[in-house]
């Protein structure tokens, strides 16, 4: 008998990783998509406003 199976039940394990990566996995989708969003706004912006925020045209890709 291992010591998985003196603390925990049968299989917790397994669904605690596979909670932790379905997590991991919407936490990606919600940075991806914020940093999407804030380079089409940035995209929209015209080339002076860029550079009162200290940026230019090709920054934006690096994001």
């Amino acid at each position: 008998m291992t010591t998985a199976n003196i603390y925990a039940p049968l299989g917790a394990v397994t669904v605690l990783r596979v909670v932790d990566t379905l997590i991991n996995v919407k936490t990606a989708l919600v940075e991806w998509n914020e940093t999407r969003q804030t380079r089409n706004a940035l995209d929209k912006l015209s080339d002076a406003q860029l550079a009162d925020i200290g940026l230019v045209r090709g920054d934006i890709a690096s994001l």
